[in-house]
């Protein structure tokens, strides 16, 4: 207790599932931290809540909200399930008023913003993602997080702010949204019974998975980094059987394997059947590297899911890396 917390953090869709890790991470780490979002949820312990809407807000109202931050960490955005209009304006005009609220700011704080690994397109299976790997996105979440993405990094070499981008792969852990596959095979299982038992589709896709917490820890890492102007990627730097990590949840959830059929059938991938982040940069600019365990970390999204059985808040701005 009492240490004196002299650094300010400020993060933009602060109640959301990686939002509201990453207001944790900072709070733990000295931090007085401030999450901004349209609405309240469940309050997060010792962090501060103001209702705004970065969408629609008036940009003075963004500066005001941020005037005395050290740190302004950019978790907003709409989630795969979310339409185009929306993407656009959560992952466009967004970012775009809060690079230009940051840049206004005379203490000029430190900006990180989470993008996507989406951002990269479909790439050939087996190939390990660099930050100089070329950017063809086909989805228009993925276009959309490019275009906010490539307006903090203009802003950065243009000196207007301080900041980088921290490109996710896909994010489980406690709290994962029900909307992704990981998160809804939690809730159905939930529900599964000698009565209704589950079948589930898998597709035999492989993809890189990182812990939300080893996300936050990225954002801790980051703020206090003193790259700017540059993309990081942050993954496990591996890609894992979709079939594995299914696999896995199910395990944790111990409903016996007699109870779960599974169905064959192919099943569209939004993002590409492979991806795999090469996480070496990050390691090496900021000494970051993933800490837990996918074992442990979809053991903790069960177990999670266990406290909660509460209808999921349809986690209509989940950041859906």
């Amino acid at each position: 207790m009492g240490h004196i917390r002299d650094r300010q953090a400020v993060v933009i869709g602060g109640t959301g599932f990686i939002g509201r890790h990453i207001c944790r991470a900072l709070a733990t780490r000295g931090y007085e931290v401030l999450a901004i979002a349209r609405k309240p949820v469940e309050p997060i312990s010792g962090v501060g809540f103001l209702a705004l809407d970065a969408v629609s807000a008036p940009s003075e109202d963004i500066v005001r909200a941020a005037q005395s931050a050290d740190l302004v960490v950019n978790a907003a955005g709409d989630s795969w399930e979310g339409d185009e209009a929306s993407m656009t304006a959560s992952h466009i005009p967004l970012v775009d008023r809060l690079v230009d609220a940051v840049a206004a700011l005379p203490r000029r704080p430190r900006l990180v913003h989470l993008g996507s690994v989406h951002e990269y397109g479909p790439v050939p299976d087996g190939t390990a993602i660099a930050e100089d790997h070329p950017t063809a996105p086909r989805t228009p979440y993925a276009r959309t997080k490019l275009v906010g993405s490539r307006i903090v990094l203009g802003a950065a070499d243009a000196g207007r702010i301080d900041g980088c981008v921290l490109r996710v792969t896909n994010v489980c852990g406690p709290g994962t949204p029900r909307g992704s596959f990981l998160g809804g095979l939690a809730h159905r299982l939930r529900h599964t019974t000698e009565d209704a038992p589950l079948t589930v589709t898998l597709v035999d896709d492989r993809r890189d998975f990182i812990d939300v917490r080893d996300v936050a820890e990225a954002v801790v890492q980051a703020a206090s980094s003193p790259v700017t102007g540059r993309v990081l990627n942050i993954g496990q730097g591996d890609a894992f059987s979709m079939r594995e990590l299914a696999g896995l949840l199910i395990a944790a959830s111990q409903v016996p394997d007699r109870l779960v059929r599974e169905e064959s059938g192919a099943v569209h991938s939004k993002g590409g059947s492979w991806t795999q982040a090469d996480i070496r940069l990050a390691r090496r600019l900021m000494g970051w590297s993933p800490k837990v365990a996918l074992k442990e970390s979809l053991h903790d999204l069960w177990a999670a899911s266990a406290a909660s059985s509460r209808p999921a808040a349809a986690a209509a701005r989940t950041e859906g890396h």
